[in-house]
């Protein structure tokens, strides 16, 4: 094992890995949330007010990246 990410409790979202070595995953506390992937140190948290269970995806519109999560019943979208 290289490296790992602690939750609180387990987990029920998936993991996106991107090939600009950014790991993205939600928790069950409602934390979304971006990992260096060669390091496993946190870059970035979002706080959701929900609990994450969906799988992260990435798009790009007009060559710009973009991630989506969903927690309960809301869709985020950030771009990189």
């Amino acid at each position: 094992m290289v490296w790992e990410f602690r939750l609180h409790s387990p987990p029920w979202a998936g993991v996106l890995s991107t090939a600009g070595g950014l790991v993205f995953s939600g928790s069950d506390e409602g934390n979304f949330f971006a990992l260096d992937a060669k390091t496993g140190k946190p870059l970035w948290d979002f706080q959701t007010g929900e609990p994450i269970a969906a799988n992260p995806i990435s798009f790009a519109i007009d060559g710009r990246q973009h991630i989506a999560i969903a927690a309960d019943r809301v869709l985020y979208v950030f771009g990189l």
